[in-house]
């Protein structure tokens, strides 16, 4: 008995760091830059990283994603100047890119069609309208010189708050416990499948019958309340009021990309009557014939990226001729 144990120990020990050699070699799961605070409270990635972003359990989205000296990923570095023409992106994951091979980017593919034109990709996945305009304000002297600047706007989750704080659960993912388990490249790929779903469900439940909250717990109708969806919104022009406020907006020069399908009239009705510009990219995603975004992943795969990119691009030359 002592033997079978020592040998089913020693195997199972062979099995994972083959397990674990092959995920390594054949790359089955994603490269972790690192996040930081800057000396402005700006949160973003550690400048001068390099890197493979994976996802699928057969590498189905395998790009390089490549950090600037300014902190995010994108093929060139942030170089504005008062003789030269320039476009900010500044937004969340989709902004972001990291679906996306950095040198394909939504950036680059804008500067494809607008040759004399500079594109700086200021994206983060997490940022919401607190985080960019606050990164706008902290990076003034910057933003000044950038002929326009183009905000990424999801109204669903972009007005939660009314006021710019560091958000310390995204800060904790760069704990020393964190960068260690990432360092396992087997926990990784296992957890990116979907295979730790289940046991870390086990332990939930397990955990939840020794607390008051998991004995009375209660399944909410998640039916939307039309008045508590009024209310919602109510907050989040609120909110959008107290961050212009506190940061300010360029109207003349800055803009919103959004889709107007996933936004309330209402709001809608008020960016129009209070002289905000948006892009609105509702109607040229919806009239795709083929899918914009990624299977197994809501964020835009390449036909998307691309009709992005040529929005942004009409919508600029068509103030061009006005």
């Amino acid at each position: 008995m002592k033997k079978l144990f020592i040998k089913s120990f020693i195997y199972s020990i062979l099995i994972l760091c083959i397990l674990e050699g092959y995920i390594r070699v054949f790359h089955l799961t994603k490269d972790f830059p690192t996040r930081y605070l800057d000396e402005n409270n700006v949160e973003k990635w550690v400048p001068n990283q390099k890197g493979i972003f994976v996802l699928g359990n057969r590498r189905e989205n395998f790009n390089a994603y490549s950090i600037n000296n300014s902190g995010f990923n994108s093929y060139r570095e942030f170089t504005p100047s008062a003789d030269n023409v320039e476009i900010a992106l500044v937004g969340d994951s989709f902004i972001e890119g990291f679906h996306q091979q950095y040198y394909n980017s939504i950036g680059k593919k804008i500067e494809d069609l607008l040759p004399d034109v500079e594109v700086y990709e200021y994206g983060y996945a997490g940022y919401d309208l607190a985080d960019q305009l606050h990164l706008i304000n902290k990076y003034k002297s910057q933003f000044d010189l950038i002929d326009h600047v183009i905000i990424g706007f999801k109204f669903e989750n972009d007005l939660t708050r009314g006021k710019y704080e560091v958000l310390k659960d995204r800060l904790n993912l760069e704990s020393q416990f964190n960068r260690n388990i990432r360092k396992i490249k087997t926990i990784v790929y296992l957890n990116s499948i979907g295979a730790l779903d289940v046991p870390r469900g086990f332990v939930r439940n397990f955990l939840s019958l020794f607390s008051k909250k998991g004995n009375n717990k209660v399944e909410l109708d998640k039916t939307p309340d039309p008045a508590i969806k009024k209310q919602s919104n109510g907050l989040y022009l609120e909110n959008f009021e107290s961050l212009v406020n506190t940061y300010g907006f360029d109207k003349s020069r800055f803009k919103f990309l959004l889709n107007s399908e996933k936004t309330p009239t209402s709001f809608l009705k008020y960016l129009k009557s209070n002289n905000y510009k948006y892009i609105d990219y509702a109607s040229p995603l919806s009239q795709a014939t083929k899918p914009t975004t990624l299977i197994y992943d809501m964020h835009w795969n390449n036909r998307g990226r691309s009709i992005i990119a040529k929005v942004i691009v009409e919508n600029y030359k068509l103030n061009l001729t006005k």
